[in-house]
């Protein structure tokens, strides 16, 4: 039998915490609770959780801070809650390397929902796997692979979030064709961020901090319409 999934809830309100831990092991999850940051940051070193559920307002150091921390030294999926549905406090979290962000309150089985979602977007680089097996794209010095989740560039192993990913591999897989801002929501987010088209620049900005441009390639800004992978003859 395969192992469960684990999950780590961070919430300082215990009975919300306890609900989302009902939830999730329904789902056949296995959850732990814990109420600060401080706590959350040595649980992650010794439960090694899948994902995390990350509330933003938390006592002490904030969920903000926890995220900068954890993207230190991890790329475990993090989806963030909070009772703020202002567009910067989503920008922040996705800049910080949130995977997804949540408004409280939230329905049940749309949390479940972006969990299993999230979770089927990250698997891991498997190192028996080579590079260029299953789905991917090559080019000078980079080569994106969808199958297992990996990204080469110039020989070396980029750490890179599953949605960073898939954006880099849809424009890559598409050399030269431009696409706007909300294409690429629909297509790499789905519904749930249509009009919020921040999101797009954020990962952009990422990927372009991780992937330098080429001589022969580089993700390049169409002024006023959205984004292409231009490759240069």
């Amino acid at each position: 039998m395969a192992a469960k999934q684990k999950i780590l809830i961070v919430d300082d309100d215990n009975n919300i915490a306890e609900l989302i831990s009902l939830y999730l092991t329904k789902e056949c999850f296995d959850s732990k609770i814990v109420n600060d940051g401080e706590a959350a940051l040595r649980e992650f070193e010794t439960f090694r959780p899948n994902l995390i559920l990350l509330d933003l307002m938390l006592p002490g150091m904030d969920g903000y801070q926890v995220c900068r921390e954890l993207r230190q030294k991890s790329n475990v999926p993090i989806i963030m809650l909070s009772a703020k549905g202002e567009i910067f406090d989503k920008v922040l979290g996705l800049e910080l390397g949130a995977d997804d962000y949540m408004i409280k309150p939230f329905d049940s089985k749309e949390l479940v929902a972006r969990v299993k979602a999230v979770l089927r977007r990250f698997e891991p680089a498997k190192p028996a796997i080579s590079q260029t097996t299953g789905k991917y794209v090559e080019y000078p010095d980079l080569i994106v692979n969808q199958t297992n989740y990996s990204v080469t560039y110039r020989g070396e192993n980029v750490d890179m979030p599953p949605k960073e990913l898939e954006l880099l591999y849809f424009l890559a897989s598409s050399p030269n064709q431009v696409f706007t801002r909300e294409q690429l929501l629909d297509h790499i987010w789905g519904y749930e961020y249509i009009g919020d088209t921040r999101t797009v620049d954020v990962h952009i900005k990422r990927l372009r901090e991780k992937i330098k441009d080429n001589s022969n390639w580089a993700i390049s800004t169409v002024w006023g319409i959205g984004y292409k992978f231009e490759v240069k003859s």
